[in-house]
């Protein structure tokens, strides 16, 4: 008997992450999804259920915390065997600087560290599932990022918008070094910008930024239904079953900012995110450890 396709999305509550578990569902995966929030996920798996017949399966947990992360890696792996698809979405931008329960810059540790643990502790049974599928939401934000190798965490001069955009650099850094450890694994990497889209994002910074952030999506925004397409395509495309190491944008290969290009620089962000993880439980061998 055919086994049913298992994914897992983060930031899968709203906006595109939530349009891409309800496509992925209706297209006949097993879609696991993360949030922070138990209200907020139940409602979106109450809402994918009334589009589709279809349950989505809720874990919830705060991806700003290592500790968090590896529950959901935890418990996923107590309920899966396998797991065909990963779709890195949780993200945010922050105005002001903040710090995580691990002491790491809340952008970082978000936006990049949640992909970099997630991923490894998963690795194995991804290998075991291959093909299988890493889709890394980025942006084409980080055209304008560069790394700040010598204060990754923004301790001084804190910018909202550059801590954004370092993050998004990082997410195509690690997805090419990822696709490059996996290279002949049968699993694939690739990285993605979603558009400009009208989400609850950014709407966390206050009245000032919610408001500018709403008035811009008004103006420029695209809807989650085309945010997500990227992330649909790249996550059961054919054509795609085996393209690792590339960045799309509007389903379609596109050359990233030469920065991202930079396979030292992917290499050297791979060794400090290791050094970032805070808890004694280790990567699983085979993971961040030792390239494939």
């Amino acid at each position: 008997m055919e086994h049913k396709p298992v994914c897992l999305i983060t930031g899968a509550t709203s906006g595109i992450g939530e349009v891409t578990a309800r496509e992925l569902a209706r297209r006949g995966m097993h879609v696991v999804i993360v949030g922070r929030s138990r209200e907020r996920t139940a409602a979106t798996v109450a809402r994918i259920k009334q589009a589709t017949g279809v349950e989505v399966e809720p874990l919830i947990a705060d991806l700003s915390s290592q500790a968090g992360v590896r529950s959901v890696a935890e418990t996923f792996l107590q309920r899966h065997t396998r797991l065909d698809v990963l779709v890195n979405n949780a993200g945010g931008f922050f105005a002001s600087r903040q710090v995580t329960v691990d002491g790491i810059e809340m952008t970082w540790a978000l936006n990049h560290m949640s992909y970099f643990l997630l991923t490894n502790l998963l690795l194995d049974v991804l290998r075991a599932s291959a093909p299988a599928r890493v889709v890394n939401v980025s942006s084409d934000a980080h055209r304008g990022g560069q790394m700040r190798w010598d204060d990754l965490q923004f301790t001084r001069g804190y910018n909202g918008w550059a801590a954004y955009a370092q993050s998004k650099l990082a997410n195509i850094l690690f997805s090419n070094e990822l696709a490059r450890r996996l290279a002949g694994s049968g699993v694939t990497s690739n990285a993605l910008h979603p558009g400009f889209v009208a989400t609850r994002f950014a709407h966390n910074n206050g009245p000032f930024w919610s408001g500018m952030m709403a008035l811009m999506q008004r103006l420029w925004g695209i809807s989650p239904e085309e945010g997500a397409q990227t992330s649909i395509y790249l996550a059961t495309a054919p054509e795609v079953a085996t393209v690792s190491g590339k960045y799309f944008v509007k389903s379609r290969e596109t050359t990233p900012a030469p920065q991202a290009q930079d396979v030292n620089a992917a290499a050297r962000l791979w060794a400090i995110s290791e050094r970032m993880l805070v808890s004694f439980a280790p990567v699983p061998q085979g993971g961040a450890h030792s390239p494939a």
